[in-house]
């Protein structure tokens, strides 16, 4: 019967039925889209309007970068700084890309509307799929229902942050980056990310003081790298060790 779980006959994989692969996509895409009621209240805190709020959920449609740029503004940030730390967490999306477009093979004509679903959580379920066709599925069906819920509950939130007037005064600024830490924390799953992670945050709030908003971000992201580079020097040094 169609949708009942098999073998894959060209690659021997075990397939998944059709039922399970969107009900895990409705479950990402449901869990994550909700938060885009707290960008909405964090953007009008920001001192954004209704339409520009909206405007980045449509447009831009990657929450940590959302929630940087806004953040950074709402700190009152350069707006080319914080549009910059945003541009830079946005690229991660990229790589992201690159392993999906190999694994998905989607028509030319279909790719560029695709990429704009390039995110952590279709990422995240196109690759735990077993087959080609199990991750095409999986990957429409959370970028369907995440980008519909996102926008949506964006519009709300932005909606619902002018109505009750002072974000700061209910203490809905701090709805974004509870969020945004929350999404986070789950994907801090090796020694490495926890690292980097960590050193980030030492970065970002030690500079906070001294620098001007949006650009403590920026630095953090030197984490990264020095925690590979450290890595890659003492593999190295081990390697040395190991030959004498």
């Amino acid at each position: 019967m169609a949708g009942e779980p098999g073998r894959d006959a060209a690659h021997g994989a075990p397939l998944k039925a059709d039922s399970a692969v969107v009900r895990d996509a409705l479950g990402v895409g449901v869990a994550v889209g909700l938060s885009g009621f707290a960008f909405g209240v964090t953007g009008a805190g920001a001192g954004l309007d209704v339409l520009q709020i909206c405007a980045l959920s449509l447009l831009v449609f990657t929450g940590a970068s959302q929630f940087a740029l806004v953040g950074a503004l709402a700190a009152g940030g350069n707006p080319f700084t914080a549009a910059a730390g945003a541009f830079f967490l946005g690229t991660r999306n990229a790589f992201y890309g690159l392993r999906l477009s190999q694994l998905l093979a989607l028509p030319r004509s279909v790719r560029p509307f695709a990429a704009h679903w390039v995110i952590d959580e279709t990422t995240a379920v196109a690759l735990a799929q077993p087959t080609r066709r199990a991750a095409r599925l999986g990957f429409t069906a959370t970028g369907l229902t995440l980008y519909v819920l996102w926008n949506l509950t964006t519009l709300l939130g932005a909606l619902g942050a002018e109505a009750i007037g002072d974000t700061n005064a209910w203490g809905l600024d701090a709805a974004g980056p509870a969020v945004f830490l929350a999404l986070l924390a789950p994907m801090l799953r090796t020694t490495t990310e926890r690292a980097v992670a960590g050193i980030a945050v030492v970065l970002g709030l030690g500079l906070l003081p001294v620098l001007p908003a949006g650009v403590p971000v920026l630095v953090a992201a030197l984490a990264a790298p020095a925690v590979l580079w450290w890595q890659g020097r003492t593999i190295m040094n081990k390697r040395k060790g190991a030959d004498r």
